[in-house]
């Protein structure tokens, strides 16, 4: 018989009655029954009821185990009596009727409740996420992650899909997030960069001769944490395409992302993804992440107010503002408090508040509809389909603003209003991106997106269009309002590039230094190529049904980038600095120093 186990503790049943066997886990609940003493025995795969009896060696022993505590049991399997039989546990037809016990680990008190599903504070749980990873739901979603990530790699292989692996160590890059840095002991004073992504490395495969690339590949980035964003590290699926349009990548990547929330999810999945202008998406949907669920549209009503006599809009629209209309279907009849907390939703983002209309019986009321004509008020219910029953809210600032503050009016009304379509992932394609935007910080233009993405019309488009008119062959993935992907056609031609890159403020000496490797492959005959990544912590997010990523990460780092289980970032010596050719600054010696 084997040292520890003959079975998993999933593997038995009735057909295994009357069978002596070893099995081995945690201790993960005890029942004293008097005569009788349970103990639900867990490993990996599964649970198995353990029963000792007052008359045997192990008896004395078990009483005195701590929950967590890791055993080895050997004992005859036994059906179980049949109001005792458990439908809901896999084993629930047996149980095993122990003969011997084995003490492997002994567990000191617990700091959480492994057997419960209670709430901990997120640093009680990080610092000991071995045991948060012990807990059901926890180990089910790493599981899935798992999972996930297989099936992905089955179905990029049988599109020909080939994997790669990029360097980890490269040049740090003037685009995108901070980058981590990396500090060399051979060459003093210089730095490598953790990638943010693989961009560079999976165009040079397309450049050099390869096809089609994938990777599950890591990416680093020195960003603040969020719900749906690991400070740190993350993972995505990165591939890259030669000689493929935009509608190419659509038609390999879609069977990819379908198939593995079909596989893995019982939600419904409309397919083929509908496709939004960005611009449409903004005015729509307040945001070029639009949840697809909540049957809402916004649309522009700027010219419903101006010249009117509502002269807080009326006067902001004379000077550059907009109206943003977002639609209440059924808002009519809620009490004043509803109406009363959008306004504070509103205001709680920083806006002055928002203005509604309540339309009814034929008629409108409400703070704004009296300084609306017949006529006005008749275009909002035309543009937006509003019948009697149904609010509109109103923001009014400028453009940018309003956009973003209708986007969240939007997403609240669908919570508020419980509009939220329940059991599908909605889908779409953003695309048609702008290539430039104005950065009213540095009061420059600037790059909007990536800076390797092909212009739409090429290089007249940047010779002769308006900057901020010129769109790229840029693209996103979306679903239930969360972002899984960027990706674009790429500029396979040097011209363009330099032109491209003369438009946001670089000349051609950053691309030879910044760009270097791949700016020289370009001139010597790279292919149309484009390609996306998208994020497997945030698919794996949307099918385990949380809103937070350090749910469906083993080992997350809090919302501080600290990891409370290693200790890092940690000190290092005096000695590996000076390795390093590295002093720190008085400041960072006081942070030290007033840590202790």
């Amino acid at each position: 018989m084997h040292a520890y186990r003959t079975h998993s503790c999933a593997d038995l049943g009735a057909a295994d009655v009357g069978q002596t066997v070893r099995l081995s886990g945690w201790v993960h609940r005890k029942r004293d029954h008097g005569q009788l003493l349970f103990v639900d025995l867990r490993d990996h795969y599964g649970l198995t009821q353990i029963v000792f009896q007052p008359d045997t060696a192990p008896f004395a022993a078990a009483e005195a185990l701590k929950l967590e505590s890791v055993i080895c049991i050997t004992g005859e399997v036994v059906a179980r009596a049949p109001e005792a039989v458990n439908p809901k546990l896999q084993t629930g037809e047996i149980e095993v009727r122990a003969s011997t016990m084995e003490v492997l680990a002994t567990a000191e008190p617990l700091p959480l409740e492994v057997n419960a599903d209670r709430d901990y504070p997120e640093e009680t749980r990080l610092k000991y996420r071995f045991l948060d990873l012990r807990r059901d739901k926890m180990h089910a979603n790493i599981l899935l992650r798992s999972k996930v990530v297989a099936s992905i790699r089955r179905r990029m292989e049988a599109q020909g899909f080939v994997e790669f692996q990029t360097p980890i160590l490269t040049a740090s890059s003037p685009e995108g997030a901070r980058d981590f840095l990396v500090p060399s002991r051979l060459h003093p004073g210089r730095f490598y960069a953790l990638p943010q992504a693989p961009q560079q490395y999976k165009q040079l495969f397309m450049m050099s001769g390869f096809d089609r690339y994938f990777q599950i590949a890591p990416c680093f980035r020195d960003e603040d944490a969020r719900a749906d964003r690991s400070p740190g590290e993350f993972y995505q699926l990165d591939l890259e395409m030669a000689f493929v349009t935009q509608d190419d990548v659509f038609q390999a990547v879609e069977p990819v992302i379908a198939g593995v929330f079909a596989e893995f999810s019982e939600r419904r999945i409309d397919s083929p993804f509908p496709r939004i202008p960005y611009k449409e998406a903004m005015l729509k949907y307040g945001t070029d992440k639009p949840d697809l669920r909540i049957p809402i549209e916004c649309a522009e009503a700027s010219d419903v107010f101006a010249g009117s006599d509502f002269k807080v809009f009326a006067g902001a629209v004379a000077k550059g503002a907009v109206v943003r209309a977002i639609p209440a279907p059924g808002a009519v009849g809620r009490p004043r408090s509803f109406f009363d907390g959008m306004i504070g939703f509103a205001q709680s983002l920083g806006a002055p508040g928002l203005g509604y209309i309540q339309f009814e019986d034929g008629g409108a009321k409400g703070p704004v509809a009296k300084f609306l004509d017949q006529s006005r008020l008749q275009t909002l219910r035309e543009r937006l389909n509003l019948e009697d029953g149904d609010a509109v809210f109103f923001a009014c600032d400028k453009a940018a603003k309003a956009t973003a503050l209708a986007g969240a009016v939007r997403q609240e009304l669908g919570k508020q209003l419980d509009l939220i379509e329940p059991d599908v992932f909605r889908f779409c394609w953003i695309v048609d991106f702008p290539m430039y935007e104005y950065d009213e910080e540095a009061k420059a233009i600037a790059f909007s997106h990536n800076p390797f993405s092909m212009p739409q019309g090429g290089l007249e488009a940047l010779e002769t269009k308006d900057p901020l008119d010129i769109l790229a062959f840029q693209y996103d993935i979306v679903c239930n309002g969360v972002e899984l992907s960027s990706g674009a056609i790429r500029n396979h031609r040097p011209d363009i590039m330099l032109k491209a890159f003369e438009i946001a403020g670089y000349d051609r000496s950053v691309l030879e230094e910044r760009f270097g490797g791949m700016f020289r492959a370009l001139h010597f005959g790279a292919p149309p190529h484009g390609g996306i990544a998208p994020g497997i912590d945030r698919i794996v997010m949307l099918l385990a049904g949380t809103e937070n990523i350090r749910e469906v990460t083993a080992f997350p780092m809090n919302q501080k980038a600290e990891d409370p289980l290693m200790g890092a970032p940690s000190r290092v010596s005096e000695k590996q600095l000076k390795e390093l050719h590295i002093n720190l600054s008085l400041t960072a010696r006081e942070a030290l120093a007033a840590e202790g």
